[in-house]
């Protein structure tokens, strides 16, 4: 959550058209204007050839209290644009009314979407090590086997400031850089994408990756108010309430479910690594017995605080040791409460090594022997290089990107980011770390027919994978709209799609969504 990362047989060929870069106005105020690179190409998807049509651009962008009718009348309007970038693929020869078309976005905040391009349903795909650091250029692309566009149509959107988009005007981060600014500029993203290229009759499905997962939780309810009802919302590694996350959840005392709900992702790594007293032959039914622990006999202890005895105190001690591998007297010292910091470095610390945040199967030298907490990723330090230098080649060779623009993988806005959000029902915007179960629910009943589907990896530990599932069983919705929603989990980490055997199980399983809500192509 913190933290942000020659060619297969294919017949690809390029021609381009380009409007106008951003001009400033007298004023110096911004005056972005579209743009769109044309390149076409072919993937082998099941072993059948696709071949497709992509678009490489830029569309406009405004905030809230923007309009249309006052455009030149700066007194009313904000001064502050953005553009948003993206890559559109199109099945060649589609009936755009029954094709899916789906919008696919990473997190952070402050993340592009390059690792869901490169990594998981693009037509190119970057190689990189499963679960350990990925050599330094030069970089393979290869076919992607799992493309998504087998059953859709795709469309992969850069949130304002990353990719090639940019943010500018008067106060622009105040503008774009919030829960629900974030909201706000996809569902106009999404508004002028289906009238630009006539989409709006197609099956529309939105795909969220981490923060990603929040924005799409109130982007499904923000888009019925533009009259878009989707067909289906997919969510990866999932946080829709960061009360539960385990970010530091020692600075929020009273609130223990962050370390109920890590739980059984601890005990997946201390699994994977072998270091269990007692090593279970298998992880899932392993996963069940600890989600019984954390959600009984755990829960109740922390519930009791001070008061809890110190025979139970050891109990549980005891009990945290068979699950985690972690020493009793570290248990104890912690308050029987472990932050995912101090897990990553501790755990092999005798090794001095440092597990990962994003996948633990990943591990990496301890920058730092005597720190009580890790103090890198492991994994964003072996992938990250090969996701966005690849892009780079591929986006001016592959799509034929021409404009001057530098790629931003990510801006820094994660500490800044303005947290408040105002959930339907609220009469203001909420001072508490935000919330969008409500805004999912409301959308759910609006339109009972939505499908939902949850996907997580139990090597995650920024967003455990119990976590997500804890969270939409606290979905406010009626016993009807249950069975709208599924869960997929894979033996990977957040990104499930750096594990190939994980990948390929995701994309059958999000293809088989599609296929079954569109009735498409």
């Amino acid at each position: 959550m913190k933290s942000v990362l020659p060619f297969a047989a294919a017949l690809f060929f390029a021609f381009g058209t380009a409007w106008a870069s951003e001009p400033a106005k007298a004023d110096g105020s911004p005056d972005f204007q579209p743009t769109a690179w044309k390149s076409a190409g072919s993937v082998q998807v099941g072993g059948a050839a696709i071949a497709y049509d992509a678009i490489t651009g830029t569309l406009v962008v405004h905030p809230k209290g923007w309009s249309d009718a006052a455009a030149k009348d700066d007194a009313k309007n904000p001064t502050a644009e953005a553009t948003m970038s993206y890559v559109a693929y199109f099945k060649r020869d589609a009936d755009a009314s029954k094709r899916p078309l789906t919008f696919v976005f990473n997190g952070g905040p402050g993340s592009s979407t390059v690792w869901l391009h490169m990594g998981a349903f693009g037509p190119r795909r970057v190689l990189t090590n499963d679960h350990t650091h990925t050599p330094p250029a030069p970089y393979t692309l290869v076919n992607n086997d799992e493309s998504l566009l087998d059953a859709s149509d795709l469309v992969f959107v850069d949130m304002p400031g990353t990719g090639f988009g940019r943010i500018a005007g008067k106060d622009a981060a105040e503008h774009f850089y919030g829960v629900d600014q974030d909201i706000h500029a996809f569902a106009v993203f999404i508004r002028e994408f289906l009238s630009e290229y006539g989409r709006w009759n197609s099956p529309k499905y939105i795909f969220g990756e981490s923060y990603g997962t929040m924005r799409a939780a109130g982007l499904a309810l923000a888009l019925q108010g533009e009259d878009i009802d989707l067909n289906g919302v997919m969510m990866l590694s999932l946080i829709l309430n960061w009360d539960s996350l385990p970010d530091d959840p020692q600075l929020n005392p009273s609130n223990d479910m962050p370390y109920i709900l890590a739980l059984p992702s601890y005990a997946a790594t201390a699994w994977y690594h072998h270091k269990l007293p007692n090593q279970p032959a298998d992880l899932e039914p392993f996963l069940k017995e600890v989600e019984h622990f954390a959600t009984n006999d755990y829960a109740l202890a922390l519930l009791q605080g001070a008061e809890l005895g110190a025979p139970e105190r050891e109990a549980i001690a005891a009990k945290l040791q068979a699950y985690t591998g972690l020493p009793v007297a570290y248990l104890l010292k912690t308050n029987l409460r472990i932050e995912y910091g101090a897990f990553q470095k501790e755990l092999l610390g005798q090794q001095d090594l440092t597990t990962g945040t994003l996948d633990t199967r990943f591990v990496g030298p301890t920058l730092d022997p005597l720190s009580k907490v890790a103090e890198y990723d492991p994994q964003g330090s072996a992938i990250g290089s090969a996701y966005v230098s690849a892009f780079n080649d591929y986006v001016r060779k592959a799509l034929n990107y021409q404009g001057k623009l530098a790629f931003q993988s990510g801006v820094p806005v994660y500490g800044s980011w303005d947290y408040k959000h105002q959930p339907p029902g609220a009469h203001r915007p909420l001072i508490q770390l935000p919330n969008v179960l409500p805004d999912l629910a409301v959308a759910m009943k609006k339109n009972p027919t939505m499908k939902v589907m949850v996907n997580g990896g139990y090597f995650d530990i920024s967003t455990p994978y119990f976590e997500g599932r804890v969270e939409m069983q606290h979905l406010p919705i009626p016993a009807s709209l249950r069975d709208n929603i599924e869960y997929h989990y894979y033996p990977s980490g957040h990104m499930v799609y750096a594990h190939l055997p994980s990948l390929k199980a995701l994309h059958d399983n999000t293809a088989a969504f599609i296929r079954k809500t569109s009735g498409g192509q």
